[in-house]
């Protein structure tokens, strides 16, 4: 039977500075559908892991020493609720995350989180890799505008949808909150 899990990822105070980051970023309810999605599984009590980017550029809004580093207050992790922390866009990498769901017998996981570009494409597509049926929730996540390596800029909507279509199918199935919520009753 398959274990479900919901992975939070840098869903933290800093990724709300946009003057950091683009621009302009898109789907600003993100956060509000983590929430949503958050207290679902804890009220189905399964399994919560958050995941807490501890960026090593003193200048990042994410560095440890900055107010930012801090979980956005509609996420704040329980008593109980593991906390991983990483430096690189991974998930996977420098943690023990990987470790922890395998031995917690968890074959599904359900990723929200920031930016779609960075840390959710790279965890999931390593989640996919690892062996984990991954479920990408589209308006849980959001995305910055990038510029493009002849100074052409790419709106945040366009970064984000983009960055779903890539993930779709391969590795991952990708769904709104209100499809996931109703899967899950």
């Amino acid at each position: 039977m398959p274990m479900k899990a919901l992975l939070l990822i840098d869903i933290q105070k800093g990724l709300q500075e946009q003057d950091y980051y683009g621009e302009e970023r898109n789907n600003p309810d993100a956060e509000v559908h983590s929430a949503q999605i958050l207290k679902a599984f804890r009220a189905k009590k399964l399994p919560v892991f958050h995941v807490q980017h501890c960026s090593t550029n003193p200048n990042s809004p994410l560095h440890p020493s900055k107010p930012g580093n801090a979980f956005n207050p509609l996420v704040q992790p329980e008593a109980g609720e593991p906390i991983f922390q990483k430096s690189v866009n991974s998930a996977f990498i420098g943690t023990d995350l990987e470790s922890t769901l395998k031995s917690e017998k968890i074959t599904d996981v359900v990723i929200v989180g920031l930016t779609t570009e960075h840390c959710i494409s790279t965890s999931t597509r390593m989640a996919a890799n690892l062996g984990f049926n991954v479920t990408l929730v589209s308006d849980a996540t959001a995305a910055f505008n990038k510029t493009g390596i002849n100074g052409e800029n790419y709106s945040a909507e366009l970064t984000h949808s983009l960055e779903l279509a890539n993930l779709k199918d391969e590795f991952a199935t990708v769904q709104n909150t209100q499809t996931l919520l109703e899967e899950l009753g």
